[in-house]
């Protein structure tokens, strides 16, 4: 357990606490930037990037590059989150993992369908619906941080297992709802290229050179077919091994039979053995734990914030904040972040525990989940993606990062209080226990 589940949940929540600073730091940067010299935010981030491959020709800006490209990066370490919590992790106990299950799909219907609500009633538009369903982890947990040793281990856990079932279900959305002009020739290439990597598996390829190769295939065969590109990350997340290639009572012994040669006389033969235990210890780590422990401070630290640099540049006025906000685009997805998300996350959780084969996990009550419910609406990062996604015109693409902006930063401030006074109070009700 500690080895399989605790330890690599503490490296999580450790590293998406730390980007948080990171990530907020860069959407920052990019809000001073294109308030105060627009004309050179925009050069940079739509300057063109031309790819020449013979027959194929990808030209695309720069801006359009992260969100295509090293997103699809990002992408394939939330697949492996993803994979690992479901064969190790929280969501592999089915009656623990039911309660923050119910509750990510109850803030993404809550979500969306306040946003739909609103533009049906303010004649808006409807395109936009799945912007507030997203949660950005790293805010999130972040902001979890930020209330201190005061929040139990357990309310971690159960907001780890919440984003990552709601990151699998904007997966589904953006793979099913803004994948455009299908080509079906260039999809059929994208499954013979996964279908490749799965024989080179079986065979027992392990050198890394192969499959950076099919990745890059794999990422161009889905791009040119119309599904979008960040997809082919989370196909390869998922086709990735979680089991190593030696188990652990084989490498321990190898490591015994090695103990003598290691520390024999002979240093030439010594260093032989050495390198074949360094190879030995690598390969007794699953591939899907090695590329997970080393990529994801790359996407945690370098593509996220390169990301908020590029996308969350937006003019900000106390006019333009009021357009939004007030126009059925941006309230909708005010009201959906806020509002929507946690009433109804909390909501699913409830009949889950009532009605149906969920138990409240251990070490959590209400009002702990009620407490955390709210950080459901730190949209940002994955909001504003899907903002870029759904819409075309500039004009509603502002409107709806101006609302993000609003609505993560609510939505961080009533999560921190709440959970700051539950904690509080349940410290209070602690001590009060003890005297009596």
């Amino acid at each position: 357990m500690p080895r399989l589940v605790l330890r690599p949940l503490e490296r999580y929540l450790k590293l998406e606490a730390g980007s948080a600073s990171l990530l907020f730091a860069a959407a920052v940067v990019a809000l001073v930037w294109v308030n105060g010299w627009p004309e050179a935010y925009e050069r940079v981030w739509s300057r063109s990037v031309t790819v020449d491959l013979g027959p194929l020709l990808i030209e695309e800006d720069l801006r359009h590059l992260i969100n295509d490209l090293l997103m699809a990066v990002f992408f394939y370490v939330v697949a492996l989150e993803v994979k690992r919590e479901m064969i190790f992790g929280s969501l592999r106990d089915r009656r623990s993992a039911a309660v923050p299950v119910a509750a990510a799909l109850g803030t993404m219907v809550g979500a969306a369908l306040t946003y739909v609500a609103v533009n049906l009633i303010g004649d808006g538009d409807l395109r936009g619906w799945a912007i507030p369903i997203a949660t950005d982890i790293a805010f999130a947990v972040g902001v979890l941080g930020l209330v201190g040793r005061r929040a139990p281990t357990e309310l971690r856990a159960f907001m780890l297992t919440l984003a990552v079932v709601d990151d699998l279900g904007t997966i589904v959305v953006i793979g099913v709802f803004f994948s455009q002009g299908i080509s079906l020739v260039w999809l059929a290439a994208a499954a013979a290229v996964g279908l490749a990597v799965v024989v080179a598996q079986r065979v027992g390829v392990r050198s890394l050179v192969p499959y950076v190769l099919l990745a890059g295939l794999l990422w161009l065969a889905v791009f040119e077919s119309g599904v979008h590109a960040t997809i082919a990350g989370v196909v390869l997340g998922f086709l990735t091994p979680a089991a190593a290639f030696y188990s652990p009572q084989r490498t321990a012994e190898f490591l015994r039979a090695r103990l003598t040669e290691i520390s024999g006389p002979d240093g030439e033969l010594g260093e032989a053995a050495l390198l074949e235990t360094s190879r030995v210890a690598k390969e007794s780590v699953s591939p899907l734990a090695r590329l997970e422990e080393s990529l994801h401070p790359w996407s945690a630290y370098v593509i996220l914030p390169l990301f908020a640099l590029a996308n969350a540049g937006v003019q900000v006025s106390r006019d333009g904040v009021a357009d939004a906000l007030s126009g059925p685009v941006g309230l909708g997805i005010l009201l959906g972040l806020v509002v929507g998300a946690p009433l109804a996350g909390v909501l699913f959780a409830w009949g889950m525990v009532r009605l149906g084969p969920g138990r409240m996990p251990d070490g959590l009550d209400w009002q702990a989940i009620g407490g955390v419910a709210p950080l459901k609406g730190i949209g940002f990062t994955i909001a504003i993606f899907i903002s870029v996604l759904a819409f075309d015109e500039a004009r509603l693409q502002e409107q709806a990062k101006l609302a993000i902006l609003v609505a993560s930063a609510t939505a961080a401030a009533i999560g921190f209080a709440l959970l700051t006074g539950s904690s509080l109070l349940s410290s209070h009700r602690r001590s009060t226990k003890r005297r009596a």
